[in-house]
């Protein structure tokens, strides 16, 4: 099973494609979709849209993971990034392959057994996941794997094989 991960934003999308089962993953690819700082915003999200398909195309994912948003304080960012978070479930509905919302609790919960773990918790975590020789960068790169290997431990859980 081919996992596209994605940690959302509009100025910088992180994207990490897995392969494996609950067992065993490798890493097949990680990086980030950056667009240009104070530029208008549709052709930022159009950019998002395009190069989101291109890896989907390219990779060919059974399965989109896409963390939920969360903001403490700075609301102000908040809506371009969920407009970023819009284009990326639409890109990945109009490629038609399945997408899978993921809050942080429940990636923290899914790749380090505690769901308040901190940020340096979970990127070694994907980083011996992964049998990685460093942690993946950018961060928003190694957030996106932690997404996608969120998704494969779940999609490949006992409960879901045995379709409850």
């Amino acid at each position: 099973m081919v996992i596209l991960g994605i940690d959302p934003g509009y100025a910088t999308v992180g994207f990490g494609l897995v392969e494996g089962d609950r067992v065993r993953q490798r890493l097949i690819q990680c990086g980030t979709i950056t667009t240009p700082a104070g530029g208008p915003l549709a052709p930022r999200l159009k950019q998002i849209y395009d190069d989101t398909c291109l890896l989907i195309r390219q990779f060919t994912p059974d399965a989109m993971a896409v963390e939920a948003l969360f903001f403490n304080t700075n609301a102000k960012t908040a809506i371009p990034v969920a407009h970023g978070r819009g284009v990326l479930l639409l890109a990945g509905e109009t490629m038609g392959i399945p997408v899978f919302e993921y809050t942080p609790l429940q990636v923290k919960q899914a790749v380090t057994g505690y769901g308040r773990a901190e940020k340096e918790q979970v990127m070694e975590m994907v980083r011996r996941l992964l049998g990685l020789a460093q942690i993946p960068k950018p961060d928003d790169a190694a957030d996106a794997l932690a997404v996608a290997l969120c998704h494969l431990r779940s999609a490949t859980s006992l409960m879901n094989r045995a379709g409850k």
